[in-house]
């Protein structure tokens, strides 16, 4: 764990898995879990037991990340967004065996304060807005805002808004990366440069 950073104020329990270049800062804990390789770990998070991170995750300051919830590689978590994992919480009923699991995909953002109810999947490259509460599944490079959360469009892998033509293709202003929007399954797709 020679190039692992972990700040002295952080607390790691025994059985947590750290991935080579991660950082973990001040006022951090982190149960039983496993973390990817280049990380970070923001001030004051709290990752459960049996949670999941992927590589090159960065999970910014105050998120808690509960168990049942798996993050894949290069997502990106913003200040003080929330997940949960019981759909109906009570202080005074234990509903340990009723937590959901939730799937962030590759490369989804989640921006700050949003609020992931448990038990969904979030696309791969999906954006979800600041302040959105997500209350069902997203689908793959979709712009998603509000309260309860829309779909109000979709992003390229760079995060850049896209704008499709009248044949379904956008082309992303930052990579030039293209893309296709399936009118019949309202999905979009990336189309290699060969295409």
């Amino acid at each position: 764990m020679s190039d692992i950073f972990i700040h002295p104020t952080a607390v790691i329990d025994e059985g947590c898995q750290i991935g080579e270049g991660t950082a973990i800062w001040h006022f951090s804990h982190l149960m039983p879990c496993q973390i990817g390789k280049n990380c970070v770990i923001g001030q004051n998070v709290f990752v459960g037991r049996d949670v999941i991170i992927g590589n090159n995750v960065k999970i910014q300051n105050n998120v808690s990340v509960y168990a049942g919830v798996t993050c894949e590689d290069d997502v990106f978590l913003g200040p003080s967004m929330v997940f949960t994992n019981v759909i109906n919480p009570r202080s005074a009923v234990d509903r340990k065996h009723e937590f959901k699991p939730t799937l962030v995909k590759r490369g989804a953002t989640i921006g700050a304060n949003a609020t992931i109810l448990c038990g969904i999947v979030i696309g791969q490259y999906a954006f979800i807005g600041a302040g959105a509460v997500v209350t069902r599944d997203v689908k793959p490079y979709a712009l998603v805002v509000g309260n309860p959360a829309r779909q109000t469009g979709w992003v390229s892998e760079y995060g850049i808004k896209l704008h499709f033509d009248s044949n379904g293709i956008a082309i992303c202003p930052e990579s030039k990366e293209k893309y296709c929007l399936n009118s019949q399954t309202q999905e979009v797709t990336k189309i290699s440069i060969n295409d």
